[in-house]
């Protein structure tokens, strides 16, 4: 994040505070806020060096756990701002002393597509709520108070989207939710304001609901920290011109951005890679030496993903690309050099820099290093199985078990753990007979008989039964009627079912065309001696096959091993099942093409939160 730790007088230096914009936050960005509650606190000075205190506490947990993480777009920050036009104190019982709002800690970070960058905040948080009894803290990013989405399935029922603005708060490293009941009547149906919320936490903190399997299921990613901020770096030894080795050591956090760039990258950015004159570069493709970068996951997955033609400024390198190496470090450099050359990131802290690196070596003050030096560095390169996916190991995963002599697994600990929940919730949620759109409970004897139609005159095999089809969604779903004509998925459901008989009517007379055509051609062979099935048939037997194809077909798909079998039929068929339900759902999802839609409504509803669309499933 390219701001300091200071003090500013409200948002920009405007005196205003953050209810004065828009409560939306743009797309992947968290939003977290400090607030002392203290009654022993009289003053303002006290209370703004009490949050300086905190924010002392942050820089001392970055250095101790965050030295050499690499952020994806923003760094973890807390500036101290002041909101005058709260000032009032809301201590009735004191009303001198300064309104826990007057001074807060704020912070905004831009994650991009690193969900561990958002959940690394969290931790950072709770961390300081453990230390800090007296800070209550909010954490919400663009689809709201997302540690209730964490524990969808935990959740008390009163708790929905429309009232829960404003309830969460981290205190003393628990989580805590204001209960309808512990405001007025006319907050109880919908969001509390910040005062409102505050006014509650100082006037009746002992209302405040603290429930454990809430909190468990809210911070279930939290489980493996901090050691899984490790987790999240990935080293690969790279081949690289020396100057652009040289900028990395000193600035690591600079393969993010420089990522970006490339990830990122349109025609007007590749203008400076469109030349064969490396003189205009400053990482032109010369003098190479491996060394080993360090990257956060995600960048490294996005670097590795992308098909990139060597641009006419790396034309020499071509005939080495084939070295995985020299491919990653081109694309590197090429994503380095669009960060810099780009007119609109000239002010940006990590171009400026970088330049400032290059003309201190350009000047002189500073000598690249020599192949000795780098040797020194080190050469670490980690494994990349977190990377790859085999649907038939995810299918073990998914039931537990390990087929014999396996060592490795697909992706890491923490994708499988995440896809495994899925699975469970998903079903779960298929399960539960009384479970509504809403999660509301269902009559039992809700009545069927408007949906029903007379299809005594259609043809069995061919017609679409409307009410059988209604019946089946609705056992599938447990979904009621009137919930399915409110939203209209009947009505949907019906003109799909419809299109698709459509279909199998369409293909049902296109195979037989094609039968048609295949038996007069068989016809026409037959009569010019062209074609004797007899013949073939004999050779076919006698296990000749030269005859019966010409060249080398694709190569077959091996089976199982047996030591990669599952133990028994049953175990089969419902990792089967476990597969295709994963497959099915994260198709839906991918259909969706990045809107709403009801895979990612249902995956949110249970607590999931799915990743971004970044290719083929």
């Amino acid at each position: 994040m390219e701001t300091t730790d200071g003090d500013r007088e409200g948002i920009g230096g405007t005196g205003l505070n953050a209810d004065v914009f828009a409560k939306r936050l743009p797309d992947d960005c968290v939003e977290y806020v400090i607030l002392v509650i203290d009654q022993k606190i009289k003053t303002e000075f006290e209370l703004r060096e009490h949050l300086k205190r905190i924010q002392s506490a942050a820089k001392d947990l970055r250095k101790t756990h965050l030295k050499d993480y690499i952020w994806q777009r923003e760094e973890f920050g807390l500036s101290l701002e002041r909101s005058p036009s709260q000032v009032e104190s809301q201590d009735v019982s004191d009303p001198t002393a300064p309104s826990p709002l007057s001074w807060t800690l704020r912070g905004t970070t831009n994650f991009g597509d690193s969900i561990a960058d958002e959940w690394l905040i969290v931790y950072l948080l709770r961390e300081l709520s453990n230390r800090f009894p007296s800070a209550w803290i909010r954490v919400f990013d663009t689809d709201g108070e997302f540690l209730l989405i964490e524990a969808a399935n935990a959740l008390p029922k009163w708790v929905n989207p429309e009232i829960a603005e404003n309830r969460v708060w981290l205190n003393n490293g628990d989580l805590k939710m204001i209960s309808v009941s512990s405001t007025s009547s006319n907050t109880q149906s919908s969001n509390l304001t910040l005062n409102q919320a505050v006014s509650t936490i100082l006037i009746s903190p002992s209302t405040l609901l603290h429930d454990t399997a809430v909190q468990k299921e809210a911070f279930f990613r939290l489980r493996n920290y901090p050691s899984a901020i490790a987790s999240n770096l990935h080293n690969a030894l790279l081949r690289l011109p020396r100057r652009l080795a040289y900028i990395l050591h000193r600035l690591s956090s600079s393969t993010a951005p420089a990522i970006e760039a490339f990830y990122l990258r349109d025609p007007i950015g590749l203008k400076p890679l469109a030349t064969k004159d490396t003189g205009t570069l400053l990482f032109p493709p010369e003098d190479f030496v491996t060394v080993s970068v360090r990257f956060n996951r995600t960048g490294y997955a996005q670097l590795k993903s992308q098909e990139f033609k060597p641009p006419p400024a790396w034309t020499a390198v071509t005939p080495h690309l084939g070295d995985e190496k020299t491919k990653m470090g081109m694309k590197l450099a090429c994503g380095m050099e669009m960060l810099c050359q780009d007119k609109a990131n000239q002010d940006r802290r990590v171009v400026r820099e970088v330049k400032l690196l290059l003309e201190d070596v350009e000047g002189g003050e500073e000598t690249l290093p020599d192949d000795r030096e780098i040797q020194g560095w080190g050469a670490k390169q980690d494994d990349e199985g977190w990377l790859d996916i085999d649907f038939r190991d995810l299918e073990r995963e998914l039931a537990g078990e390990k087929g014999e002599g396996k060592k490795g697994k697909f992706g890491d600990e923490e994708a499988q753990e995440n896809l495994r929940r899925m699975v469970e919730r998903f079903e779960d949620f298929m399960k539960d007979e009384k479970a509504g759109v809403d999660g509301v409970d269902l009559s039992d004897g809700e009545s069927t008989g408007s949906s029903e139609v007379d299809s005594e005159e259609e043809d069995k095999e061919g017609s679409f039964d409307e009410a059988e089809f209604e019946k089946a969604m609705r056992e599938m779903m447990g979904m009621p009627p009137e919930e399915k004509e409110r939203n209209g998925l009947m009505d949907e459901a019906r003109k799909l079912a419809l299109e698709m008989e459509d279909e199998e009517e369409v293909q049902r007379d296109e195979d037989e065309e094609a039968r048609k055509i295949m038996e007069m051609m068989e016809k026409e062979l037959k009569s010019h001696g062209a074609l004797d099935l007899k013949e073939l048939k004999k050779r076919a037997e006698s296990g000749d096959q030269r005859t019966l194809m010409k060249g080398k077909g694709p190569e077959r798909i091996p089976d199982y091993n047996e030591t990669d079998e599952l133990s028994s039929d049953d175990d089969l068929e419902e990792n089967a099942v476990d597969v295709e339900l994963l497959r099915n759902v994260l198709e839906s999802f991918k259909g969706q093409a990045g809107m709403s839609g009801p895979a990612s409504s249902m995956m949110a509803a249970m607590g999931i939160q799915m990743p971004r669309d970044e290719g083929n499933i």
